[in-house]
């Protein structure tokens, strides 16, 4: 199976940063990282509309100058299974060196007050499908619970 994130124990994945994979494109290493928002088939997913909006904010948050990090973001994205999000950075980055990004991104979201970016018809393909509440919500837990206490174990995919 060349799926890497199926070859991830998910009943020992603990919420964290992860290092899903490195690809080389063009002599540039691209970093896939796995934040995984809840305990795979231990927590409920996060709402489908609540996911989508932090797709949105995260994704405006991390492309801005703010982030400081803007030139590398590739791609931001849920996971299918709604347990956390897929965000690809230029270059070859460790857990550890993306920390501080994810962490601020989420205190974006947990903060974020006004109308969802990106979200009427012209700009979305689902535009009517959003929770700010719930997202927040999500965001805020995450920080609390994973990113300003994290240790090793949520650094790394268990062996």
């Amino acid at each position: 199976m060349n799926v890497t994130s199926f070859t991830i124990d998910h009943d020992r994945l603990l919420r964290g940063i992860y290092v899903s994979r490195i690809d080389h494109v063009g002599g540039e290493a691209l970093t896939t990282f796995d934040v995984r928002i809840k305990k795979p088939n231990t927590e409920p997913p996060i709402e489908i509309s609540a996911i989508h909006t932090l797709e949105h904010l995260l994704a405006v948050y991390l492309r801005s100058e703010e982030s400081g990090i803007a030139d590398k973001i590739i791609y931001v994205g849920p996971m299918g299974c709604r347990t956390g999000m897929y965000i690809i950075v230029k270059g070859n980055m460790s857990s550890k060196d993306f920390l501080p990004y994810v962490t601020a991104a989420f205190e974006y979201v947990k903060d974020f007050e006004g109308k969802v970016p990106a979200a009427t018809s012209k700009e979305c393909g689902n535009y009517k499908d959003h929770n700010l509440t719930f997202a927040k919500y999500e965001a805020n837990k995450y920080l609390s619970e994973v990113l300003l206490c994290i240790k090793d174990e949520n650094l790394n995919y268990p062996g």
